[in-house]
């Protein structure tokens, strides 16, 4: 395993990513990209925890549990300027314009050093498979090719499958990455307000084995 600095947020909190593995397909997973959604964050932990223990798989795992520090720190959506992190990316279908505060994407696409230093990231590697963790509604919501890894999900979870996640998202990862960059992409909603122990007990293996059928890609 090895720590890297991720990058540095706009008040200089750092964010730390986690590196795995030295053979085989690159898989990026990503948690905490709200701040107030703490179930995707405490399965993204359960991923780091499990890893560190026992990585086995014949994978680059690069994982990153806490991509939006400022706002799991003061428990909101968006980083210390307020900013939605997945509102931000610089999709084609980028906007200024939000529905509510609670997804302000911006001044400008990319404007927000989390979100400069992910792009770098997926510029700099061979990500084949993205896996983002969050928690609303429970459901697989895919973007590209994301069989077998959602269907090993969805047996052992029971979350359905949508490729849809039901309302636009101009700057989301799943555009960005999944549409733009056809790079295969989950946004995994974990059931919001599920209890940690279930999460534990449910979420983190299902994302273990689906970490094996990962090696294939």
């Amino acid at each position: 395993m090895e720590m890297k600095l991720f990058c540095e947020t706009a008040t200089k909190i750092p964010v730390f990513q986690y590196d795995f593995g030295d053979k085989g397909p690159e898989i990026l997973i990503i948690g905490g990209v709200h701040g107030d959604e703490p179930e995707g964050i405490v399965a993204a932990r359960g991923v780091l925890q499990k890893a560190v223990q026992d990585f086995r798989f014949a994978l680059k795992l690069c994982l990153i549990p806490e991509f939006n520090v400022e706002g799991i720190l003061n428990k909101v959506r968006g980083n210390s300027r307020g900013v939605d992190l997945n509102r931000n990316l610089p999709t084609k279908d980028w906007s200024p314009k939000a529905a509510t505060p609670r997804y302000h994407p911006g001044p400008e696409a990319c404007s927000e050093p989390e979100n400069q230093a992910l792009v770098q990231l997926l510029k700099s590697r061979n990500f084949k498979f993205i896996v983002s963790l969050h928690s609303w509604n429970p459901m697989l919501n895919v973007n590209g090719n994301c069989q077998p890894e959602v269907d090993i999900l969805h047996q052992l979870t029971g979350y359905a499958i949508e490729p849809d996640i039901g309302y636009p998202t101009p700057g989301s990862l799943g555009t960005y990455a999944g549409k733009e960059l056809e790079i295969p992409t989950l946004t995994y909603e974990v059931q919001r307000e599920l209890e940690f122990g279930e999460i534990n007990r449910v979420h983190v293996p299902a994302l273990w084995q689906m970490l094996a059928a990962c090696e294939k890609r």
